[in-house]
């Protein structure tokens, strides 16, 4: 039921304070702050969670944000950020940060990119400028950026892929991965993460996890997934992972927040989430309920004074009708996304904490298969008698 906390003296803290089959509730000790796993992180790509003030962020539970490598390094630059107090001060969120290495932004942003042994140069989607990352530079660039988790550069294998083509991507992954850990500084409170690669190829997964624990990193993250693969072979990928990951460490799903697969995640023993859906959502008229999702710019919702979903207490539900939220989505304001944004943060981090209980209190299946119900059920009906 417990587990021994690691010695901040060597990196990040975290232990486990419960289980519940493959479910785990822990506890992750960094040098800004405690996150309780498992947690979602909202997305503060460019150093904003858009549309929100960082005090709003906090106020719907989140205790760690995730910023990004690729992004911040192009603009505003890392020595940058680093010059005015690092990233916590810069953007005036004084808890935890994870960035990611940027990877992913490389191979799917960046114009005229040309991968080899040693790292990859690009031209920015910004505005052409030519750019050179490699293992020790991304290293660098979160130490500026002074972010609690750091991750390891990593080639993000495409879907789909052959075997073989997973497979030399996996392998060059491992390798930066033993770089980056050579880079690395160890301080108190912080920590660097590797990132399992190998497509939808089992043994290829099970050969990438056991060289990443080899290594031997903080925590370690399942990347690779959320990229076009069905759910059910995301789901099958990760009951061949997870088990070959080190217990005592972190697991970190990168890119995955479905709340159904954050849900199905959480039951095969992840710990830690990012996703852009809860702000992206927000942005474009959708929203998350105990239902399902709703999409606000539908006229179903015109005359309809009902709250979003009657069961949430976030001030949004509590203060605004569909009603209203349909008419900012159709007027153009940008109160609309901003507040849907805010209901759909608060929405995840309620499932978080629901989680968090439940395997505390050893009823993970029963929460969770009810979640999963009354979400597939979909929207109430529409209100009877709207014109």
């Amino acid at each position: 039921m417990s587990g021994a906390a690691l010695n901040l003296e060597n990196g990040l803290g975290f232990t486990l304070l419960a289980r519940d089959g493959a479910a785990r509730r822990g506890r992750l000790v960094t040098a800004h702050g405690t996150v309780e796993t498992p947690a979602f992180m909202p997305v503060g790509t460019v150093a904003t969670v858009k549309g929100m003030l960082p005090e709003q962020v906090a106020a719907t539970g989140a205790e760690i944000l995730l910023g990004n490598t690729y992004h911040l390094m192009l603009r505003p630059g890392a020595e940058r950020v680093a010059r005015q107090g690092g990233l916590h001060r810069f953007m005036n969120w004084p808890r935890p940060i994870l960035t990611d290495s940027g990877g992913f932004q490389v191979m799917s942003l960046a114009k005229l990119r040309k991968l080899d042994a040693e790292g990859v140069t690009f031209k920015s989607h910004i505005d052409g400028s030519p750019h050179r990352l490699n293992p020790e530079r991304a290293v660098e660039i979160q130490e500026l950026l002074d972010s609690d988790v750091a991750m390891v550069l990593d080639e993000c294998t495409p879907f789909p892929a052959s075997q073989e083509q997973a497979a030399a991507s996996m392998r060059l992954s491992m390798r930066w991965a033993e770089r980056c850990r050579a880079a690395f500084r160890d301080r108190p409170g912080y920590g660097l993460f590797g990132i399992v690669q190998g497509g939808v190829h089992p043994s290829l997964r099970r050969e990438s996890a056991a060289a990443l624990a080899a290594i031997g990193f903080d925590g370690y993250a399942v990347g690779g997934l959320a990229v076009g693969e069905p759910p059910e072979t995301m789901l099958a990928v990760l009951e061949e992972t997870v088990p070959a990951l080190p217990a005592e460490r972190p697991r970190y799903l990168m890119g995955v927040g479905r709340p159904q697969d954050l849900v199905e995640s959480v039951r095969r023993g992840i710990d830690m989430f990012d996703c852009v859906l809860p702000t992206r959502s927000g942005r474009t008229g959708r929203a998350y309920t105990g239902r399902g999702e709703l999409n606000l710019k539908n006229a179903r919702h015109r005359d309809d004074p009902r709250p979003l979903d009657a069961a949430c207490g976030c001030a949004v539900c509590s203060g605004y009708g569909r009603a209203y939220l349909h008419h900012l989505f159709r007027a153009g304001e940008m109160l609309g996304p901003i507040l849907l944004t805010l209901h759909n943060l608060t929405f995840y981090q309620v499932l978080m904490r629901d989680l968090r209980a439940a395997i505390e209190a050893g009823s993970l299946e029963t929460v969770a298969a009810g979640f999963l119900e009354a979400y597939g059920r979909g929207d109430l009906a529409e209100l009877a008698g709207a014109p």
